[in-house]
């Protein structure tokens, strides 16, 4: 498929939500909310899990609920319960699906810029494993704040990016239609940002995808369980100085 086609599915109404990742791969999954400070944002889905035979935390943005779009106390959430798993020594596993963070005046007035980039700040140092998987459309800050981690794993049609095609080549040419040649130019998709070395595994999508991302997930927290802390952060910050070249 070309790339807008990629977009275009990432954004489909029917696509599986993070909800339904958390419902086949948890059993117990134990939900936490607020931020402590001003409310709850139930864009944010977060708890204590089990898969299998492990205790994890589970961080993840429900498309449906405000379009996906957390606001600051969502990401002061992430803070919140990022600490917990650390304090208890949880891995953490993220599911990034939104085209951003939300962007109203009152967003703005409680901090969204701020609680983003403490989201990033803090997981770039937590001490324990972490796992971030795009599942449907990673978009801007919104999703970095929870994708700073070890590995970054995407579903096969599923993108990742600074902004929307649309915003691109409005920005870029000053022509929205445009956006077919801004998400080519953009190398937005998974096998694209897999080729770059920005992500380290594409989760095919042949309608099995959920059994083989659960499949996935147990080989990687039984690979963490056998690397020491100091091993791994120093894995995380080699990551992204290559990333930032």
């Amino acid at each position: 498929m070309k790339a807008m086609d990629i977009v275009r599915a990432s954004r489909h109404p029917q696509r599986l939500k993070s909800m339904d990742y958390i419902e086949y791969l948890c059993n117990p999954f134990i939900e936490l909310h607020g931020d402590r400070l001003y409310s709850d944002d139930d864009t944010i889905i977060a708890g204590i899990a089990m898969i299998d035979t492990h205790s994890v935390m589970i961080i993840a943005q429900q498309k449906d609920r405000n379009f996906g779009m957390p606001n600051p106390e969502g990401y002061r959430k992430v803070i919140r319960l990022a600490k917990y798993a650390e304090k208890y020594k949880f891995p953490l596993i993220t599911f990034i699906d939104t085209p951003g963070a939300g962007c109203g005046i009152e967003a703005e007035e409680r901090g969204q810029s701020g609680a983003i980039a403490n989201c990033i700040l803090e997981f770039s140092r937590l001490e324990i494993p972490t796992l971030s998987i795009v599942i449907g459309e990673g978009g801007s800050g919104g999703a970095l704040a929870l994708g700073l981690t070890d590995e970054i794993w995407m579903l096969e049609n599923s993108v990742y990016s600074i902004l929307s095609p649309e915003g691109f080549s409005s920005i870029l040419w000053k022509d929205p239609s445009r956006k077919e040649e801004a998400a080519q130019l953009m190398r937005m998709t998974s096998k694209d940002l897999f080729d770059d070395g920005f992500i380290d595994k594409i989760i095919k999508e042949d309608g099995s995808q959920i059994y083989n991302l659960k499949i996935e997930i147990l080989k990687y927290l039984d690979k963490y369980r056998t690397i020491s802390t100091g091993k791994y952060l120093k894995k995380r910050y080699d990551k992204y100085r290559y990333i930032l070249g």
